[in-house]
């Protein structure tokens, strides 16, 4: 790449978000010269929202890409940083990191997630949606799994406003297995939340150690990019660095 140019970068965000929950992220990455792009994640099945994110790269970016996603989005750019796109860098921020053949809902048994509960409802509301598979119905967080497990270390007004802005992912999209990862063709960065209670500290250190990730951790919540952007800031300027 010549020297004075520099590669997009593409956030991808995770379920009962959208793309603003990147916006302390994007407003100094711009600020610094890149160009920065978070497209909706559609948050209806792993298959089909990785292929959306790889068309998106495929007809929206041109050059080297630093592909970015946070929670569920990390599966999401799992599978489509093969799929479209110059992808040359990946980071995973509080993230799933899966293996061929893996689903969230795999890689949280017994981690002791909040969301890993016998009983789905006393977490999650449950509503049916329109043209979704037979039987298939999306999860919104309650009220109280917002404050408690998902943003805790937000304030009380900006958990307000995820409670009501949230986008709900479908169940399809955590029991899809996850196809040929990225990961391994591909160098990622990893931001770990210490006080993450979605998807607990171990377990994403044991992902992020068998991407061969390199790693930093932040003592936050589940949504760090939110509460201390500055962790997420140097891991993408770190792998944005590495391919210029």
């Amino acid at each position: 790449m010549p020297e004075n140019s520099k590669p997009t970068i593409v956030l991808v965000h995770g379920a009962w978000a959208d793309a603003s929950s990147w916006n302390a992220v994007i407003v100094p990455l711009q600020a610094e010269g890149y160009t920065v792009l978070a497209p909706p994640n559609e948050l209806r099945g792993l298959t089909t929202d990785s292929a959306y994110i790889a068309s998106f790269l495929a007809q929206r970016t041109s050059g080297p890409v630093v592909l970015v996603g946070h929670s569920y989005g990390g599966a999401v750019i799992t599978n489509a940083g093969v799929q479209g796109g110059e992808v040359k860098a990946l980071v995973y921020v509080d993230a799933f990191i899966p293996d061929e053949g893996e689903t969230v809902v795999s890689i949280l048994e017994g981690s002791g997630s909040a969301l890993a509960v016998a009983d789905p409802t006393t977490v999650f509301d449950v509503a049916g949606y329109p043209g979704g598979p037979e039987g298939a119905a999306e999860a919104f967080l309650k009220p109280e799994t917002v404050h408690s497990a998902f943003a805790q270390d937000l304030s009380e007004a900006d958990r307000w406003i995820i409670v009501a802005t949230q986008r709900p992912a479908s169940f399809v999209a955590n029991v899809t297995p996850s196809g040929a990862p990225a990961w391994k063709s591909i160098p990622s960065w990893a931001v770990l939340g210490v006080d993450d209670l979605v998807i607990p500290i171990e377990t994403q250190r044991r992902m992020a150690e068998r991407a061969g990730a390199t790693i930093s951790e932040v003592n936050a919540s589940h949504v760090s990019m939110v509460s201390q952007p500055e962790v997420t800031l140097a891991a993408i300027r770190a792998a944005a660095e590495s391919i210029r």
